[in-house]
């Protein structure tokens, strides 16, 4: 009998070691299973309390429980919980009382980076109103565009945003929307000054049957995507989707004790889903920056005792980027939140700025799938988790880059990749991982579905993004299909892009793509044109032109001549050669120009700037 109990007690005590070598990441693997059921199971909860729980049921919660405490710290300023909850009163008082706006009506934002975006945003949320998120770097036919996407009755927007708002006044005037300035002056008809009404209304609660038509299902934001047809598409976050959203720091570990960097943008899901959402669940401060600065990033950091950052992978190769300090390790910062860091940006930030747990995850705004690298594996987004996998079905499908469709069998399914394989993300949709598609545009909803994927009538989601899976099971991020690239941590959208290149007289037709650059991430704008007949390039026109139609990031910074567009089979403009070939002038025998900012035009491409750019002495 002894030898009994001995041979199971030995075989308790080598388990673990055995585990350890055989299966080194099981017992991660069994603390994320329980993360999850516990996510999931406080998710059931809330969904079950009644009234319905919403997220600005949780920021009351906290305000009633630490009403003291700073929730925003923006420059000079701070604002406690209390303090935030009756600014947000404030806003909702005076927007009720206004003759243009009808309970329930949807709302736009237009603002950058400040208090002032989330107290109105909590002010709406009170009241019952959907809002969309506009980008405040969008001017004219794509602003008009995104503000006509989420059929909003009223434009709330920042003082220093008139300028862009004026110029598209005339149609939202036809359109009779009303436009209301964060300003105390307005002296442009068509644009009613706001700030002064917020200042002289109460700052009661508002009662909770403003909000009683509101369901689950209803929309509670509009955030914008770039759209492979060219315009940003609206992606509708409903009330459910931006519900779960609260687990999104909780889960990684934060606490109400935390301070949070918030410095990305807030019309973006990162800077408002997981930056502000996600520490309303926590309770924790937020510092709020209007942008990103890598000079004043550590600065801050030390200042305000900032314990957790959130980052894409333009920040962190950015803070990598900059001269390097004897107190680059002297903060408090013990958590990166992000995504999109390159291996070898993830090394160099952790020599460089100490022992920071990295929690890079996988997300979009309207994807109905996420990873999240819980064991802190460099350069993988995620794991295959068995349970995870069972909960939100997705595989890696074999994708021809050239057809840019999926490769399909005989039967028309699509073949599933092998691991160590690249293939497109699929996500099956279900009732626990559904796809709300795009505001007014069915069409590019559509799109993102692909039907008959592994058996006959199931339904995907198409995330458009290539990834791999390693004999780990760890994913790796590959590359972006389609007509979509990213810069700079924005979205841009060929199409627009190449919509916008065609109205300038000169040319004829404009093919645009995103290429690569050693040192940078993702991709920057490039366009193959074809000039109209008779008619000369002209690099200081066109560049005025990009520059009064796109925003930075979009602008292509190179540009390639051609006889004319090639197009494949079915008449679609190719790109995987162009992208292969790049912008190098001694590989390239068409003309090839750069966007010059100190000249204001596009300049030739010479062989001594191209090598100024490859070898980082020139910063794009």
């Amino acid at each position: 009998m002894e030898i009994y109990i001995s041979i199971i007690l030995a075989s308790l005590l080598i388990i673990p070691f055995a585990l350890k070598t055989f299966s080194p990441y099981v017992w991660m693997d069994i603390v994320y299973f329980g993360d999850l059921v516990r996510i999931l199971v406080k998710f059931v909860a809330r969904r079950r309390r009644r009234p319905l729980f919403f997220v600005l049921d949780r920021f009351l919660e906290q305000t009633e429980a630490h009403p003291d405490k700073t929730f925003i710290v923006f420059e000079n300023e701070s604002y406690t919980y209390a303090c935030t909850d009756k600014r947000s009163n404030k806003i909702a008082n005076a927007l009720q009382s206004h003759a243009g706006y009808k309970g329930g009506d949807t709302v736009a934002l237009f603002m950058g980076n400040e208090p002032a975006f989330l107290f109105t945003w909590l002010a709406l949320a009170k009241l019952g109103s959907a809002v969309a998120l506009l980008n405040h770097n969008i001017r004219t036919k794509s602003l008009l565009h995104c503000f006509n996407c989420s059929k909003a009755k009223v434009l709330i927007a920042a003082a220093e945003l008139k300028e862009a708002v004026e110029d598209v006044l005339p149609s939202l005037i036809e359109q009779g929307v009303t436009v209301l300035l964060m300003s105390k002056h307005s002296d442009t008809p068509g644009i009613q000054s706001f700030s002064d009404e917020v200042e002289e209304a109460s700052d009661d609660p508002i009662p909770r049957s403003f909000r009683s038509h509101i369901t689950f299902k209803s929309p509670a934001v509009y955030i914008y995507t770039s759209g492979t047809t060219g315009l940003p598409k609206a992606a509708v976050v409903n009330q459910n989707r931006i519900l779960t959203a609260l687990a999104v720091l909780s889960s990684n570990g934060v606490v109400s004790s935390d301070v949070f960097y918030l410095n990305l943008p807030l019309y973006h899901t990162a800077g408002f889903a997981v930056g502000f959402i996600g520490t309303i669940e926590t309770g924790s401060t937020i510092i709020l920056k209007r942008k990103f600065s890598a000079s004043q990033f550590w600065d801050d950091c030390r200042k305000h005792n900032v314990t957790v950052i959130q980052y894409i992978g333009e920040v962190m190769r950015y803070l990598c980027c900059a001269p390097k300090k004897d107190n680059d390790k002297d903060h408090k910062v013990r958590l990166a939140i992000g995504n999109g860091i390159r291996a070898e940006i993830w090394k160099e930030f952790l020599n460089r700025f100490g022992n920071i747990q990295i929690r890079e995850f996988y997300a979009s705004t309207e994807g109905n799938v996420g990873f999240l690298n819980y064991v802190g594996k460099i350069g993988a987004i995620g794991r295959v988790h068995f349970f995870h996998r069972k909960l939100f079905p997705y595989t890696l499908v074999k994708y021809d880059t050239e057809r840019d469709e999926p490769v399909r069998d005989a039967n028309g399914l699509c073949i599933e990749s092998r691991k160590g394989e690249p293939g497109l993300l699929v996500s099956k949709i279900t009732n626990l991982a559904p796809f709300a598609g795009y505001a007014q545009n069915e069409e590019q909803t559509e799109r993102k579905r692909l039907r008959n994927v592994l058996k006959k009538g199931d339904l995907y989601f198409n995330t458009g993004d290539l990834m791999r899976i390693d004999k780990d099971n760890f994913i790796y991020f590959q590359d972006r299909v389609g007509d979509t690239f990213r810069w700079k941590g924005e979205n841009v959208a060929t199409t627009e892009v190449s919509d916008i290149l065609t109205i300038c007289d000169c040319l004829k037709e404009a093919n645009v793509y995103g290429v690569q650059v050693p040192g940078h991430e993702g991709r920057i704008g490039m366009a193959a044109v074809t000039p109209k007949k008779e008619v000369q390039f002209d690099g200081r026109k066109i560049y005025n032109h990009v520059v009064s139609c796109l925003p930075s990031y979009a602008r292509p910074r190179f540009i390639r001549i051609q006889s004319a567009v090639e197009v494949t089979g079915t008449f679609k403009q190719m790109k995987v050669k162009l992208v292969e070939e790049g912008f190098d002038p001694g590989r390239i025998q068409d003309p090839l120009y750069i966007l010059d900012d100190n000249a204001k035009s596009y300049v030739p491409l010479t062989a001594q700037i191209y090598h100024a750019i490859i070898s980082g002495s020139t910063k794009l």
